[in-house]
């Protein structure tokens, strides 16, 4: 297996240092637009690993918004498949690229959706993910998979609803992927800042977009941004956050595969946090869309979002100034297998000081890399396999979860939760 890894930020540079300790590929091939950060994740491996690791890593130039670029790229080092570690607006570049290469593709998001609709309930525009399944022929007819949504969420939380339904219920009422932490980031002089820990352009797009729901009678339709709020106790030590709706990929999996009554995806946001986003759409600056703004060689055309980006911490830089736990899991309802009402939590949490010991890497980017590494390990070994357009649901779950738990250094290590929390 030889990789070809798109993107050495925050996600792509814990992917890299991640896979840096197992053996099942012949090569990955680490590319960025700027090189010079591609460069960077390959030295700190060889640094970490010495030559024998780092001579199965290369850095190169890439420019994910050319799908030829991203094709010649691939063809040029025997990509085998083509790991997607980019913003989404890249998606569809880097897809295009990677089927036009003979490549297998596995991404953390999905494409995205577009045009919004105005009624919050309406049921009009282009979801998340739909010009990707549209292409699922294509890659049926070459024999190709594109394995997506394949992060921690999406990904995990997938894995985590597929188990439930084949071990854990015998009718499922709902699969809630719940997602929250209790994480903070301080300056030099230790005072709290806002500091997104994972890129502010994906997090704008999915907390500002209308949310979608998923219920069987209906279908998915949308509701309004951070609606629905509920408190939900998260384990090992995070407690209870206040979670609410946010536009999310798993909404866009789950019903494909697995059967359900209703699926939701709720994220927990503090207020300041909701108030930032709420600002920032107020201003405009929530845009993708670019101006013409003044720069020093006379004016530019830039997207308001891009500018935002530029001016927050990078994700990936921010781990020494950050404290605390993320928690990443599926809340499933209905009956269980003896027919009783049950209600389990499946989860799994990341330790910022343990992520930045292991991996010098903060534990929400880390998390969020770790899960494609293990479903690269899987589909080279053959346990997991397929052609098409596929979700993690789309896979048995239980190689997946006896891989990621197994000790090192046959597995990774991690162990993942499971909470009965049937209420009164």
């Amino acid at each position: 297996m030889k990789i070809l890894l798109v993107g050495a930020g925050g996600v792509g540079d814990a992917f890299a240092k991640i896979i840096a300790r197992r053996s099942f590929y012949e090569l990955i091939v680490v590319s960025d637009y700027d090189l010079r950060r591609a460069e960077r994740t390959v030295a700190s491996i060889s640094a970490k690993h010495g030559e024998d690791v780092s001579a199965r890593f290369k850095a190169v130039q890439i420019d994910a918004s050319d799908p030829e670029r991203v094709a010649a790229v691939a063809l040029e080092h025997g990509a085998t498949h083509v790991m997607n570690a980019v913003e989404p607006k890249f998606v569809s570049s880097i897809f295009a690229g990677s089927l036009a290469a003979g490549a297998d593709y596995v991404d953390m998001a999905m494409s995205m959706s577009k045009p919004h609709p105005t009624d919050p309930l309406a049921q009009t525009g282009v979801k998340l993910g739909d010009e990707q399944f549209a292409q699922a022929a294509d890659w049926e007819n070459t024999g190709r998979l594109a394995l997506v949504g394949m992060g921690v969420e999406p990904g995990l939380s997938d894995v985590f609803a597929r188990y439930a339904s084949d071990h854990l219920f015998s009718e499922i009422d709902e699969l809630g992927t719940r997602d929250g932490a209790n994480l903070i980031v301080r300056d030099e002089n230790g005072n709290e800042i806002f500091a997104p820990s994972f890129s502010i352009w994906t997090t704008i797009e999915e907390c500002l977009n209308p949310p979608v729901i998923f219920e069987r009678d209906r279908g998915w339709f949308t509701t309004a941004p951070f609606s629905e709020p509920e408190m939900f106790d998260f384990p090992e030590g995070i407690g209870p956050v206040e979670c609410v709706n946010v536009e999310h990929k798993e909404v866009l999996l789950m019903p494909r595969w697995l059967e359900a009554k209703r699926v939701t995806f709720k994220y927990g946001l503090v207020e300041e946090f909701i108030g930032v986003l709420k600002t920032l759409h107020l201003l405009g600056l929530d845009s993708v869309e670019p101006v013409r703004v003044r720069a020093a060689a006379g004016s530019a055309m830039v997207a308001p979002r891009d500018v935002v980006a530029a001016c927050l911490p990078d994700p990936a830089s921010i781990g020494p100034r950050m404290t605390g736990k993320t928690c990443a899991g599926v809340w499933v309802t209905g009956l269980g297998l003896d027919g009783a009402p049950r209600e389990v939590y499946l989860y799994h949490v990341s330790d910022y000081e343990w992520t930045m010991k292991e991996y010098d890497a903060q534990c929400v980017v880390w998390q969020t890399a770790l899960n494609p590494v293990i479903a690269l390990e899987l589909l080279a070994g053959g346990e997991w396999g397929g052609v098409g357009v596929l979700g993690p649901e789309a896979f048995d779950a239980k190689p997946f979860l006896e891989l990621m738990q197994a000790p090192e250094p046959a597995g990774y290590g991690q162990s993942w939760g499971f909470q009965d929390r049937l209420r009164g």
